[in-house]
């Protein structure tokens, strides 16, 4: 059996130079952890309105969808004119109505307009809890 000379271990003990209090770093301020998910207060308002919009907000109208509702004067819920708003408008009513079952669809077009997973993992947090502080009523049209 083969063995490695041992390195040769000085006789004087090391010199340590002794400095000033070490200075202590925020793990946020060296870069390695994310800012938490927020959303303005704007957006806030945006996924509380969205709990009254049903899925038919989402889609575009037909022909005679569209020629019923101007012969009767219904009226159904705009998009919003953002972009960036819109996508998190569709994101918010999925959530409401179909809790985590979003589509994957709407959740690439939701990233793609700037918005993070933690701020969807938010917002679906958000709706659960209100779900659960919300007294039991009858929900009609859901």
């Amino acid at each position: 059996m083969a063995s490695l000379p041992l390195p040769y271990a000085p006789t004087q003990p090391a010199r340590y130079v002794h400095s000033a209090a070490p200075t202590i770093v925020p793990v946020e301020a060296a870069g390695s952890a994310p800012a938490p998910a927020r959303l303005s207060p704007l957006e806030w308002s945006i996924v509380a309105m969205a709990e009254r919009d049903n899925l038919a907000s989402l889609r575009e109208p037909g022909r005679i969808a569209a020629a019923l509702e101007s012969l009767f004067g219904l009226t159904r819920a705009n998009r919003l004119a953002h972009p960036r708003l819109e996508a998190l408008r569709r994101v918010a009513v999925h959530a409401w109505r179909h809790h985590w079952n979003v589509p994957s669809s709407e959740l690439k077009a939701f990233v793609a307009e700037g918005f993070t997973l933690d701020q969807y993992e938010l917002i679906q947090a958000s709706i659960s809890r209100s779900r659960e502080s919300a007294p039991r009523r009858r929900r009609l049209g859901r």
